[in-house]
């Protein structure tokens, strides 16, 4: 018995197909340098910025590909009556959020404080797949031992069990 080369093709096809839909083949990108805690993501966070280290704070902070597919799907902005598309919205995030970024860089950059405890400050979104804890102010120790609050980051991504900032957005 012979099987012809196209239903032989097909016959692949098929289980290649099930065999990644039996397993869970996720095509979402990972959430690269995401943090076990809220915690562990605020020290990073607070480090990275006592070495004015941009690279950190960029893998720290949501990627065009992670926000697309992690968090784009589920926002309301995402359905199509509201006719905007993802490049408007990630475009207009990214720039304030790099903004938000330098301003954060100029003011704390340099200066070391000990890391206290993070405090959301506008509660939470829950949403299908994930939950943005919202405006999260950071507390910290200064070097008289003297505790302050600070924003050096907006809101944080929830999602998975892993913790990653949604943006440097600091908008009091």
């Amino acid at each position: 018995m012979s099987i012809s080369v196209p239903r032989l093709r097909l016959a692949v096809c098929v289980a290649l197909l099930s065999a990644s839909l039996a397993t869970g083949c996720d095509r979402a990108v990972p959430l690269t340098g995401a943090a076990p805690s809220p915690e562990a993501l605020g020290r990073r966070v607070l480090e990275a910025v006592e070495r004015r280290d941009r690279a950190a704070l960029d893998v720290l902070v949501l990627s065009e590909p992670e926000f697309r597919d992690h968090v784009w799907p589920d926002l309301p902005a995402a359905r199509p009556e509201r006719n905007l598309p993802f490049s408007y919205v990630w475009g207009d995030l990214r720039q304030k959020s790099g903004q938000g970024l330098a301003q954060t860089l100029a003011e704390h950059g340099g200066r070391h404080y000990e890391f206290v405890r993070l405090e959301p400050t506008d509660g939470e979104s829950r949403y299908a797949h994930s939950v943005v804890h919202r405006r999260m102010a950071m507390v910290v120790k200064e070097a008289d031992g003297s505790e302050i609050r600070l924003r050096l980051f907006g809101s944080m991504l929830e999602k998975d069990g892993v913790f990653k900032v949604f943006s440097y957005v600091v908008d009091d």
